[in-house]
């Protein structure tokens, strides 16, 4: 009859042969000096072909080993242990086992390296899913830029005397795009056009759909005979009442072709520029509100009025242009000076300039810019 002791030690035995990791016991220099069996079934590698005849590196692919040389050996070293790193080992097939792995060097009285026992976990599932995630959020991000882009979707206002130039560019980083938006319209065919834009709070689908409805919601109350103020504070009512697009910004513009008659109001958004011939661009700061609703009880929207004249050029944009995380210049004052240079420029792709001359590659916010010019 078996003792405890022998039964402690028949369950230990099989414990360490059918563990659901592998493991892996080498002397200092790699050489393997044991394994379990789910190590063999894992990998095709059986004992009898590695034990005293294979260094573990030798298992690891290319990049595996040229690893284990610079980073994984020194670690062990100068810290005893290293914990979840990420390698692939070639089965005895070829084909490549993700595994994450485990090791703890021993030492002996003297402390002196004597063994390195090590644990490996199959990472094939973990991979599986780190690659769906990708492929998720990948997914997310085109469709986000698909309903963000037909949300824009539409033809420009078009009348002689009238040019509106337009740049437009999703997140290119990151899994989601943001909330930027641009609009333009007819208030009053060929004479009166409806100027827009905006940025919601937020990334995503959430973030486009929301900037749908405001773009939707904008036109409706345009449409009305508002007037800029008018537009922004029924958009606050409109917000608050769907709590949609809370906190965005928008600048909304009416401009009457034939006069040049300018009217719009800003609600938090970054200030348009006018660049009149003959006069230096500059930013126009009139107009100004909070953005949508920010508080319960907003204060009154306020609007301003100026006269564009033929050859001039009214601006707005969103704060990607001129807001760099990378940046410590002021980014208002580099569009200021990007915008002059361009103004003698031919007007078609005059947006894309600005925003090629501006916008940093490194950063990942959406970019919008719609310009106006009266000929």
């Amino acid at each position: 009859m078996s003792t405890e002791s022998e039964l402690l030690e028949d369950r230990a035995e099989e414990l360490f042969e059918e563990a659901p990791c592998g493991y892996v016991s080498t002397r200092v220099d790699g050489t393997i000096v044991q394994v379990n069996r789910t190590f063999e079934a894992w990998t095709g590698h059986e004992r009898g072909d590695v034990l005293g005849r294979v260094r573990f590196q030798d298992l690891l692919s290319p990049g595996g080993r040229i690893y284990y040389e610079t980073h994984y050996a020194p670690l062990l070293q100068m810290q005893g242990s290293v914990r979840e790193i990420a390698a692939e080992i070639v089965r005895a097939d070829g084909s490549s086992l993700p595994v994450l792995i485990n090791s703890v060097l021993r030492r002996d009285e003297a402390e002196r390296p004597r063994v390195i026992r090590t644990t490996i976990f199959d990472a094939t599932d973990r991979r599986r899913y780190e690659q769906e995630l990708l492929r998720s959020r990948r997914r997310e991000h085109a469709t986000a830029e698909q309903l963000q882009r037909s949300l824009l979707s539409g033809s420009l206002p078009e009348t002689p005397g009238l040019a509106i130039d337009v740049f437009y560019r999703a997140a290119v980083k990151g899994t989601e795009v943001g909330g930027d938006w641009y609009d333009a319209f007819w208030l009053e065919d060929g004479l009166t056009v409806g100027l827009v834009v905006g940025d919601v709070v937020g990334r995503g689908i959430t973030a486009a759909a929301a900037m749908g409805q405001l773009r939707s919601a904008v036109r409706a109350f345009a449409g009305t005979g508002l007037g800029p103020a008018g537009v922004l504070a029924a958009l606050d009512r409109y917000s608050r009442r769907h709590q949609v697009g809370k906190m965005a910004t928008v600048v909304f513009a009416q401009l009457e072709v034939t006069t040049g008659s300018l009217c719009f109001a800003c609600a938090g958004h970054p200030p348009p520029i006018v660049g009149n011939p003959g006069e230096a661009p500059d930013f126009v700061w009139e107009g100004r509100s909070t953005p949508i609703n920010a508080y319960p009880d907003c204060a009154p929207r306020a609007e301003s009025c100026l006269s564009l004249g033929r050859g001039g050029t009214f601006l707005m944009y969103t704060d990607g242009l001129t807001e760099h995380r990378h940046r410590t210049d002021d980014g208002l004052a580099r569009l200021l000076e990007t915008v002059a240079a361009g103004l003698d420029l031919p007007f078609a792709g005059f947006t894309g300039q600005v925003a090629q001359a501006l916008r940093d590659p490194s950063e990942a916010d959406d970019v919008c810019l719609l310009a106006t010019r009266l000929s």
